[in-house]
C-alpha cells in the first residue's frame, strides 16, 4: 500500500471535497471502547440501552470521534498531519452496531498566516454518515496547513 499524496496549503481550494472508504463498527468494538473510556450502561449493556435516551445500544460519542479520526487521516492527508487548532463538534444521531462510517470533509476557509510564511490555516465541515447517508457527528475545525517547501 502506498501512503497519498501529501496535500499542502497551494493544493487546497474553497469548495474542495474529500471522501474516506468505510468503516463498519461492531458490538464488540463499541462496548470495548466504553469500557476503557465511557462506562455508561447504554454503551456496555443492549438491556439497559434499551431504557435509555438512544433508545438501544450506541457508541460512545468519542468512540465514533476516533473513528472519524482514523478516517479522516487517510482521505484528507495534508502535509505535516492534521493538526486542529479548535473547532465545535455535535452528534445528531447515535453510532449504531452495523454502522458503516464514511467521512465527508468540505474545505469552507483557507487564510495563508501572515506572520508565519510557512503555513496557514484552513477551517473545514466533516460530517461522519453512516450506510444511510445519516450523518451520526458533524465537525467543524481549524486545522494547521502547511506551505510547499521552495
Amino acid at each position: 500500500m502506498t501512503a497519498p499524496t501529501p496535500l499542502w496549503l497551494e493544493d487546497l481550494h474553497l469548495g474542495q471535497t474529500f471522501v474516506s472508504d468505510s468503516l463498519t463498527v461492531t458490538t464488540e468494538e463499541i462496548k470495548a471502547f466504553a469500557r476503557q473510556f465511557d462506562p455508561q450502561p447504554f454503551h456496555l449493556d443492549e438491556d439497559a440501552a434499551k431504557d435509555s435516551l438512544f433508545g438501544g445500544l450506541a457508541a460512545s460519542g468519542w468512540h465514533t470521534a476516533a473513528l472519524t479520526m482514523r478516517l479522516l487521516v487517510e482521505a484528507f492527508p495534508l502535509a505535516g498531519g492534521l493538526v486542529g487548532a479548535g473547532g465545535e463538534t455535535t452528534w445528531p444521531r447515535p453510532t449504531r452496531p452495523g454502522d458503516a462510517l464514511s467521512v465527508h470533509v468540505e474545505v469552507l476557509e483557507i487564510t495563508p498566516s501572515r506572520s508565519r510564511p510557512d503555513r496557514g490555516m484552513i477551517r473545514t465541515r466533516t460530517e461522519t454518515r453512516n450506510q444511510h447517508g445519516e450523518a451520526v457527528q458533524i465537525s467543524t475545525t481549524r486545522i494547521v496547513a502547511w506551505r510547499r517547501p521552495a
